[in-house]
């Protein structure tokens, strides 16, 4: 199995559909965010997962309330999405309440470098958080493969990591992978390539030479 997701950030449901198409071979899942879905509605998540046959992660960052984040979480999952990605921040309640629509990600940190600032020293609570309402998985940055190191030694082993940053942002997905992560998350380098096939196959024997 694959351990690559796309972050496909474009805005034309065209362009998502055909690069989806072109990279399914060496992905395990397509991540979706907030320019994708204003650009070509949240339908674009159904379509493709019936083009692909991927599981699909609404990269939304939820951080509201309760009762607002089950409401985006009902319909998240309703549009066909297999996980949303929340911010632990706003507390237990909130993403408890994600919990009971479908399967949620919490970010931990984050790949860029404003992560520092606020982020980054909340990440002992988050991972408690983390621990304590089993999420699928927690978000971690591969910019940052120290941080991966420190997390993945205090977050419960069934817990998985997904890492952003490889590729544009500079990152290494084998040192991202020895670090401790399971997943390797991968935009620019793979949807803004001439050829994203071929780009999306060299991170994919990368990862696969490199695990």
């Amino acid at each position: 199995m694959s351990r690559l997701i796309l972050a496909l950030d474009v805005y034309e449901r065209e362009d998502a559909l055909r690069i989806a198409e072109e990279v399914r071979d060496y992905l395990w899942a397509i991540k979706v965010n907030w320019p994708l879905i204003l650009g070509s509605g949240i339908s674009i998540i159904s379509e493709l997962k019936e083009r692909t046959g991927l599981p699909i992660i609404a990269d939304f960052k939820v951080a509201d309330i309760p009762n607002t984040n089950r409401l985006i979480a009902k319909k998240t999952f309703e549009a066909g999405a297999d996980y949303l990605i929340a911010h632990g921040f706003v507390g237990r309640d909130s993403i408890k309440a994600i919990q009971e629509e479908g399967e949620v990600i919490i970010v931990v940190e984050m790949s860029h470098p404003g992560a520092k600032e606020f982020i980054q020293p909340t990440v002992d609570k988050l991972i408690e958080l983390a621990n304590e309402i089993k999420p699928f998985g927690i978000i971690a940055p591969a910019t940052r493969p120290e941080r991966v190191r420190y997390i993945r030694e205090k977050v419960d082993k069934d817990i998985k990591i997904l890492t952003p940053g490889v590729g544009a942002q500079g990152g290494s997905a084998v040192e991202t992978l020895k670090a401790g992560a399971d997943y390797i998350i991968v935009g620019r380098a793979i949807y803004k390539s001439k050829n994203p096939r071929e780009s999306a196959k060299k991170i994919w024997e990368e990862i696969e030479n490199g695990a």
